[in-house]
């Protein structure tokens, strides 16, 4: 596959996440975070995996980047559940 045809798929799967993920209501956010929150587990997963493997120095590189990043997603994802279920508690009124 040459450059031109895999950077028009990137491009067009840009705009297509886009348009799904700005489609989303507010009240389905936090099911469809808690799945993004698995996924990013899964990646986590395989990027230790690649970090692991004595294979070369850039694959430990990128694999401990995708480790870091994917962490960063994780941790984010579960901060912003957090603070959505917030949003649904019952105040306590004096």
């Amino acid at each position: 596959m040459d450059f031109v045809t895999a950077l028009t798929i990137f491009v067009l799967a840009m705009f297509a996440g886009f348009e799904v993920i700005t489609k989303v209501p507010p009240i389905l956010h936090t099911p469809l975070m808690s799945g993004a929150n698995a996924i990013s587990g899964i990646t986590i997963v395989g990027a230790l995996l690649a970090a692991g493997a004595k294979n070369e120095k850039l694959s430990m590189a990128l694999g401990f980047l995708a480790v870091v990043f994917a962490t960063i997603n994780v941790v984010g994802g579960f901060a912003v559940t957090h603070r959505m279920l917030e949003m649904f508690r019952r105040r306590d009124r004096d």
